[in-house]
């Protein structure tokens, strides 16, 4: 045999030095949940290791992740049932857990890249991402309060605002309405393609931000489609996208793919709560090894992501899986 592919394995060095495929701590974004209080840090039920944080729990969660070399992180509020209205007016109100989290974390940690999540479901009385109207989530009228709360972002130091939202044309009307408040600096990572998933189901338990009523298929993309998907990259890179996600990650490697072939711009990937659950409970109960958290990550990088949101980010810093550099 003159081809012995086992060669290039034979030795940690020579395997290391072929790898195709590098994770870097700064290929991670790590989400973290804040809710209003004073020292507060209770864990998510259904997602083991994970907390919400009071503001000043939050500021020692960030250092301590800084130490480790990770740098990027997409904060998501917990917010109480008795400031949610219709239409999601705590989401830009001046002085909101929110706004002062963004204004906190940048004056302490200005180093942090803080990317910001713009959608009314965390704050609307429906837990939709958009107004509704007889059963009906209006597309036109919601961009106006999407507007309100990614100016609001800008405002209190976000340094890449994520609309998660899946409104039609919302890229473009959030780019220029920061473009005319001189926030030409401020990027947009847009959910691109965001699946009507069932994986979402811990993320909304840590937020409370399941629909009150009916489902989120009218805006939200089928999980069989594929080819839908490029439609939505193609109308988000001409309305001023920097970042095209994906959302969920697993399931939809294919994806992440499809829009890295076709595309120049960086892809982001959403390692999401229900994918973190699934390995968390798998490997307490001894039935995979933590292993499959890095072989997850790596499957990501090698779809053609550049940033990945993950759970998992600071463990795989903190159990020596990656370093600051390559692995």
């Amino acid at each position: 045999m003159l081809q012995r592919p086992r060669r290039n394995r034979k030795s940690a060095v020579i395997r290391d030095m072929i790898q195709e495929t590098r994770l870097d701590a700064s290929n991670l974004i790590f989400p973290l949940f804040i809710v209003d209080g004073q020292n507060q840090k209770t864990e998510v039920k259904s997602m083991p290791g994970i907390y919400r944080y009071s503001i000043d729990n939050l500021l020692k969660e960030v250092e301590s992740c800084l130490k480790l070399g990770l740098r990027s992180f997409d904060l998501f509020p917990n917010i109480e049932e008795s400031l949610k209205d219709k239409y999601a007016t705590e989401s830009y109100r001046d002085g909101s857990l929110y706004l002062r989290a963004i204004a906190a974390v940048k004056k302490n940690f200005p180093e942090a890249c803080i990317v910001t999540d713009v959608a009314m479901d965390p704050y609307s009385s429906d837990g939709h991402d958009g107004i509704v109207e007889n059963g009906e989530i209006l597309n036109d009228e919601t961009l106006d309060v999407l507007g309100k709360m990614a100016l609001a972002h800008a405002q209190s130091g976000a340094d890449i605002i994520a609309p998660s939202d899946m409104m039609d044309g919302r890229i473009g009307y959030i780019r220029e309405l920061l473009d005319h408040n001189g926030f030409t600096n401020v990027s947009l990572m847009s959910y691109t393609a965001k699946y009507a998933s069932a994986y979402y189901g811990p993320f909304r338990d840590a937020l409370g931000s399941a629909p009150k009523h009916g489902d989120k298929k009218t805006y939200q993309m089928n999980p069989a489609n594929a080819k839908e998907a490029l439609i939505e990259a193609q109308l988000d890179a001409q309305e001023g996208a920097d970042f095209l996600m994906v959302k969920p990650g697993l399931p939809y490697l294919d994806i992440v793919k499809l829009l890295a072939d076709n595309f120049d711009l960086p892809i982001a990937v959403y390692n999401v709560s229900g994918e973190y659950a699934m390995l968390k409970a798998a490997i307490q109960n001894g039935w995979l090894d933590e292993r499959v958290i890095l072989e997850t990550l790596l499957s990501f990088r090698r779809a053609g992501a550049t940033a990945i949101l993950s759970y998992h980010s600071k463990e795989v810093l903190e159990k020596g899986f990656i370093s600051h550099s390559t692995i």
